[in-house]
């Protein structure tokens, strides 16, 4: 197994996958914790199937670069979901389930009406639970998604600080003159881009576990906030590497094994969790 490994890591899409695979598992898991603690889990899953009602709008169009109109949209729909989260007449859970279904939808109506291709049942099947895309990426693919992961991470670490207080006690942070609701916005913000770069690697549908596991399996066996981001980021880099390279070398599906490894994780971690107290 190991020198078929190293056969197939000397062609440079095995290589690409991997680096993308592991820049989007990174940033993932940053935002994961913030999310969770935040109770703002849900938009994840939201966001999830707005991006792939932009991805039918762009197939339709005919777009080379989906990611003009999928990553647009997909960042307004965040910051409306935040937005309206505590509204009188929408809350947040019912504005996320209006806008997920309404796009999950809408763009598998707009694929069957002006179908661009013969296999509409494996578009939607592989854009939804992911596929093997990801082995196809191009050289300026790589390198935007390493740049978008370079600036996640960038303005993770520089409002670190800003970050934690809005995550654990928002009031205070007003209280010292903390902006809340534009720190809440460029969460939001870049959880929609993290979201966009990883439709390639595990579909729209299981986007979520890329950002909920990792956190919630360090959250089990941890209590600084701090080695839980830690925790989450080396779990979650060592989950999606090793599924792409099992994926690989057995041929199974490149999102699905991604997850299998973060649930296998997190049952470890829970159950380590429980017997330690």
């Amino acid at each position: 197994m190991l020198e078929m490994l190293f056969m197939y890591l000397q062609y440079p899409f095995v290589r690409y996958a991997i680096i993308v695979g592991v820049l989007i598992a990174l940033c993932s898991s940053l935002l994961g914790v913030t999310l969770v603690l935040k109770r703002y889990s849900y938009i994840g899953d939201g966001l999830s199937h707005v991006a792939f009602g932009a991805m039918s709008i762009a197939a339709v169009l005919n777009f080379t670069n989906k990611m003009i109109i999928v990553l647009p949209f997909t960042v307004l729909a965040a910051i409306l979901l935040l937005k309206n989260g505590n509204n009188t007449k929408f809350k947040g859970d019912a504005a996320i389930a209006m806008i997920s279904v309404g796009a999950l939808a809408f763009g598998y109506m707009l694929m069957n009406v002006f179908p661009v291709s013969s296999n509409i049942s494996g578009d939607v099947c592989s854009t939804l639970f992911g596929s093997t895309s990801i082995l196809t990426l191009t050289k300026e693919e790589v390198w935007i998604s390493g740049i978008m992961s370079v600036i996640v991470v960038g303005i993770f670490i520089l409002f670190y600080n800003r970050i934690f207080a809005v995550t654990f006690d928002e009031n205070f942070a007003i209280a010292v003159g903390t902006n809340v609701k534009a720190y809440n916005f460029l969460v939001a913000t870049i959880i929609a881009v993290i979201i966009v770069l990883a439709m390639n690697l595990v579909g729209s549908l299981l986007i979520s576990a890329l950002v909920i596991f990792p956190a919630l399996s360090a959250m089990s066996v941890l209590k600084s906030f701090r080695a839980v981001i830690v925790f989450s980021a080396i779990s979650s880099v060592v989950c999606a590497l090793f599924g792409i390279i099992i994926s690989i070398l057995a041929g199974t599906p490149v999102g699905s094994t991604i997850v299998t490894a973060d649930v296998v994780l997190f049952l470890a971690c829970y159950l380590l969790g429980k017997v330690r107290g």
